[in-house]
């Protein structure tokens, strides 16, 4: 069973999970989970991992339209190297302080992989969900995609400073409390700009027609082959920890000028179905 099937197996379960935090009495909390194997490629310091694992949860807070207020981490390792550990946790401080926020502490455990378990709260009086999407609308999405993409073709290439660099990413809390004046549903790209908009979609009962060009890193283009890698880099490949919202048509100038980082309209919300230039759009994107 892939994850997809797991959490639609708990969907009943756990009604008020489907969103990229719970929400409870005006605070939101979500947790997510990071291996060595899978998530932190060979090169990868300490510092970026503290700080991508922790903002992995606070771009769910983000998504919400959330204040951030604090983050913690449970942290597996065969051995606690005291280097490696003061650099993680410099990395997950001050993620959280970029953010506005707090690194309050966590967990130690010993595990045979590195491992990182994380929790990040917010506070929304009125959070943003995914089901708010209305056909007429615009689609959009802030900042490029396709950065971890290339982050692990120079982790592959031995260009660590490059990669990790790219790999702390900047979550985007300050533009999810810019954009809870304006926008309608929101959830983040961490799946892919592609399974993203299937999942509002889903949520909102409608469907979305996006159209070229869209905002993908043009560092991207250095290691895609063709255009078709290039697309495959910046829609499906996910982990870029971007916003895709959508909006009145009406709003999208003024969410422009509220939102501290680029905001590209992408397309328009519609009755049913996911196109990109009038074909279908697979949905399909990042999975553990």
């Amino acid at each position: 069973m892939d994850e997809r099937t797991a959490l639609a197996e708990l969907a009943d379960r756990l009604p008020d999970a489907g969103d990229d935090c719970a929400v409870v009495d005006g605070q939101v909390v979500t947790t997510d989970m990071l291996h060595e194997r899978t998530d932190f490629p060979d090169g990868t310091s300490r510092y970026t991992a503290g700080w991508r694992a922790v903002g992995a949860s606070l771009s769910d807070v983000a998504a919400m339209g959330a204040d951030a207020t604090a983050a913690v981490a449970a942290y597996g390792a065969p051995s606690f190297d005291p280097d490696e550990l003061g650099a993680f946790v410099d990395g997950a401080r001050d993620v959280c302080e970029s953010v506005g926020g707090e690194y309050v502490g966590g967990d130690l455990d010993n595990h045979d992989e590195f491992t990182v378990a994380t929790t990040a709260l917010g506070t929304a009086s009125d959070p943003i969900l995914r089901s708010g999407a209305s056909p007429g609308e615009a689609v959009c999405v802030t900042g490029t995609l396709g950065r971890s993409a290339l982050a692990l073709a120079l982790f592959d290439r031995g260009d660590t400073e490059g990669a990790n660099a790219l790999f702390r990413f900047q979550p985007r809390v300050r533009a999810g409390v810019a954009l809870r004046s304006h926008a309608s549903a929101m959830m983040d790209s961490s799946d892919g700009l592609a399974r993203s908009l299937h999942q509002l979609a889903e949520a909102s009962d409608c469907g979305f027609a996006v159209e070229e060009p869209l905002p993908i890193d043009e560092r991207v283009g250095a290691v895609a082959e063709s255009d078709e890698e290039r697309l495959e880099l910046g829609a499906f490949f996910g982990e870029d920890f971007e916003l895709v919202c959508t909006m009145p048509e009406a709003a999208v100038s003024a969410a422009r000028e509220a939102t501290p980082c680029p905001l590209h309209r992408i397309g328009t919300v519609t009755e049913r179905g996911v196109t990109l230039d009038g074909e279908a759009l697979p949905d399909r994107g990042y999975s553990h």
